[in-house]
């Protein structure tokens, strides 16, 4: 049997196919449903992969990862209030077509562009990632540790507006990553003598805490509170673009796709800033650049498809080389581990089986994202209506069951539990816990490389790691990575003020 078949088998699996269904229909809720996002979806449904088919499991997280990007222009355009961050563009022109009354042809414009963009990423995937995974067959200690820096310093340096802030939350989740028995010696650290902690940190149910919990309680929070009803307008017209209007923003939908897989694969940069970019670029080329923010389809189309390009893109580095590319894939690599995979060479190899079923289905998603949006763009209007009161209780309720389901262990919840207090106050103080997430999984990696590089370099690190090409280049993209969030946060800004 070849490769060719299995493949086709694993994704025609029954499992497979409801797996996928269930990613792209939750994706979409959850993507546009205000305050939640992608990568809180993905880890919230982590648990239920566990005891899953691998192929099923991870097809699922990739299909709520795209879909929920997708999902949070629903809101964005009918109710000006973006449900993912990578929305945020779309709203300037998105909202003013709802006001004219052609809300639906916003949402036509929006799927096909997703579709479009998220399609070309899954491409790029499939044939970007083989050979790029090459270059993780020339990594030893030295490397991995300058590469688990690397992830580090990128994700905790662009998921927040401050770099101190982002680089402190690293920080605490490298402090989390330390509890355990060490490595080297066997001896317990920062356990308190509780023998549970011995295996260190569990990382689902931190993660669940971090990214979950903490929404949930963010939420509970402005219950309280006297918040206006979000009116829609009544959606008519048609939901497919004209083939006139479709032709005019095939050039953008193309050049945006471009972009966001480029942005993708730059580890950290995230779709939000993909769509800022693609925006801008839209406008430079475009003979008529004053319709943007006034209803302009343009303005929809370069977003749309920059954000969902930037899915595929984010997973080339993860899949390589163990580099998110963004928070969800951050949260995305947990997963991996959690079904005994390792990013690099070895995917393409020894589980290319599993490994390309999961790209396809990735592109399946996308289509299929398409089809429900276009076929269920009316209804899922209405899930921007969805009352906080019933939605809070859900998400605590599936914390709660995620987080003991895995081990069967009552730990594990109280684990969830401080996690999910520590998320809370860190969200009220302006700190991401992504970067947490991240160091937990990245900070043993780091520790483990570093103490093998120092015995390996025999007591001389620095000539040993100026003589390596490769750790060379990984420490001159730290550098870079520590420095970009202050360009990248004027350009946002200097976009931002200029629409």
């Amino acid at each position: 049997m070849d490769v060719f078949t299995i493949i086709f088998e694993k994704i025609l699996n029954l499992h497979t196919l409801l797996a996928l269904l269930m990613g792209v229909v939750g994706g979409m809720i959850i993507g546009g449903l205000p305050g939640l996002s992608a990568t809180m979806g993905v880890a919230l449904l982590i648990p239920l992969t566990f005891g899953m088919d691998p192929v099923a499991g991870l097809v699922m997280l990739t299909a709520i990862y795209t879909a929920a990007v997708y999902g949070g222009s629903i809101s964005a355009i009918l109710v000006h209030t973006p449900g993912t961050p990578a929305s945020a563009a779309t709203a300037l022109d998105g909202y003013k077509l709802t006001l004219k009354g052609e809300g639906m042809k916003a949402l036509g414009v929006s799927t096909v562009s997703s579709v479009i963009g998220g399609f070309f990423s899954g491409l790029a995937l499939l044939v970007l990632a083989p050979p790029l995974s090459l270059i993780s067959l020339k990594f030893n200690a030295p490397e991995y540790f300058l590469i688990a820096i690397f992830g580090l310093t990128i994700i905790g340096s662009l998921v927040t507006e401050s770099l101190i802030k982002g680089l402190a939350a690293g920080v605490l989740g490298l402090i989390a990553g330390l509890v355990g028995v060490d490595i080297l010696t066997g001896y317990p650290r920062y356990t308190f003598g509780l023998s549970v902690l011995e295996s260190g940190i569990s990382l689902i149910p931190a993660m669940i805490g971090l990214f979950s919990l903490s929404q949930a309680l963010m939420q509970a929070e402005e219950l309280g509170s006297t918040n206006k009803k979000q009116v829609i307008n009544e959606l008519k017209g048609r939901v497919l673009p004209k083939w006139k209007e479709f032709k005019s923003i095939i050039p953008t939908i193309i050049r945006s796709s471009i972009i966001g897989i480029f942005v993708g694969i730059l580890p950290g940069a995230g779709g939000d800033v993909a769509s800022w970019v693609s925006l801008n670029e839209a406008k430079r080329f475009s003979k008529k650049p004053e319709k943007f923010g006034t209803g302009c389809i343009e303005g929809i189309a370069a977003p749309e498809a920059a954000n969902n390009a930037v899915t595929g893109g984010a997973l080339i580095p993860l899949l390589t080389l163990g580099i998110p590319g963004s928070s969800t894939t951050a949260v995305l690599l947990g997963g991996l581990i959690i079904q005994g995979l390792i990013p690099g060479r070895e995917l393409f190899t020894t589980y290319a089986n599993i490994t390309y079923s999961v790209i396809i289905g990735f592109i399946l998603a996308n289509i299929l994202m398409g089809v429900c949006g276009l076929l269920g763009a009316r209804y899922f209007a209405k899930v921007t209506k969805v009352s906080k009161a019933i939605l809070t209780p859900i998400i605590i309720v599936l914390c709660v069951v995620g987080s003991y389901a895995i081990r069967n262990n009552i730990v594990d919840v109280y684990l969830m539990v401080v996690f999910g207090v520590i998320g809370y106050f860190m969200r009220k103080t302006g700190f991401h816990p992504a970067p947490v997430v991240l160091a937990l999984i990245l900070g043993p990696i780091a520790e483990n490389g570093f103490r093998q590089s120092i015995i390996l370099s025999r007591g001389n690190m620095l000539s040993y790691f100026f003589s390596r090409p490769i750790c060379i280049i990984l420490m001159i993209l730290i550098v870079l990575a520590v420095l970009s969030p202050i360009y990248m946060n004027k350009f946002k800004k200097a976009n931002m003020q200029q629409d």
